[in-house]
């Protein structure tokens, strides 16, 4: 008997939704196997990749699953996850990648909190200065996605007015994402900095056309204000897209440093999971050999620096 697993709603809404007939087809292709053939990725027993699937196989008793674990070390690495995996999929609307990537630098900023350098990087200059660990995520998300440092930004600002307008108006993320409706992105980025007692008005809006909105904005009492929400995110907006520019050296040596911490954590986590890797020295050999490779690699720099 497949085992139970959690949904945790925050990891399904990174998740961009199958359509009807998208759905109807895995159903069908589940059905004819017998099986659902693609592991179902978990976390502490929780689905992180695999909805879908999961909800299908328990609609049909009998169909059985296969559970993959990922280990990470909070849950804003397993939503950075969520984020980067959504991301390989070929079918995204433009409107989907910018959610994600807004998210997924949500979740990042988050996993590094703008600490000072590690404390176990050593400093010579007692004055080193704080690394911008927003700038450091920021760059690096958009050379790994080839968009920009505005372009994260206004991600953010996209994916934070989604879900306001999802709060006061659900179902609306979803018709968002797949293009049902297309406002201006500064309309969806201003419901997250309105009013609570006006967001819900906002989001009805997003449903609208141009004309629809002229109508009510002559009739509106309170547009003034709205208006100027509005001026408010398009001016941030057209100063982010001054800022676009192509990543320089000193940001992808910011972005690589990250890299390489990211790296050393990985590793920590697989020898805390598989202490035989270290322990028993047939997986020790093999462990150290792929290491291997990391220090020729330096062994070239260094050369190459001479």
């Amino acid at each position: 008997m497949s085992q139970l697993l959690a949904i945790d709603p925050e990891f399904e809404a990174r998740c961009p939704p199958l359509t009807d007939e998208e759905y109807q087809q895995l159903e069908e292709n589940i059905l004819e196997e017998g099986l659902v053939l693609m592991p179902i990725i978990i976390w502490n027993n929780t689905i992180v990749d695999g909805h879908n699937r999961y909800k299908i196989a328990m609609a049909n008793p009998g169909i059985e699953f296969r559970t993959h674990e990922k280990f990470f070390d909070s849950r804003y690495e397993a939503l950075s996850w969520i984020c980067k995996n959504q991301l390989g999929r070929r079918n995204l609307t433009p409107q989907q990648k910018k959610y994600l990537i807004g998210q997924r630098y949500k979740a990042e900023k988050e996993m590094h909190g703008g600490d000072r350098k590690s404390e176990n990087v050593k400093s010579t200059d007692q004055n080193d200065p704080l690394i911008s660990s927003s700038h450091v995520t920021r760059a690096r998300i958009a050379e790994e996605t080839h968009t920009s440092e505005g372009y994260v930004q206004r991600a953010e600002y996209y994916a934070d007015g989604v879900d306001a307008a999802e709060e006061v108006l659900p179902g609306i993320r979803d018709d968002l994402l797949v293009g049902k409706y297309k406002p201006k992105e500064t309309e969806v980025a201003a419901i997250a900095r309105a009013s609570p007692l006006d967001r819900k008005e906002l989001a009805e809006q997003l449903r609208l056309t141009k004309d629809d909105k002229d109508k009510a904005s002559a009739t509106q009492s309170s547009g003034k204000h709205r208006r100027q929400d509005y001026q408010e995110i398009e001016t941030a907006y057209e100063e982010l897209k001054k800022q676009d520019k192509k990543v320089s050296e000193d940001d992808a040596l910011d972005s690589l440093r990250a890299a390489v911490r990211t790296m050393i954590r990985v590793c920590n986590n697989f020898i805390e999971n598989f202490p035989r890797l270290v322990t028993e020295q047939a997986y020790k050999h093999k462990l150290v050999e792929i290491m291997q490779e990391a220090k020729s690699y330096i062994k070239e720099l260094e050369g190459d620096a001479k």
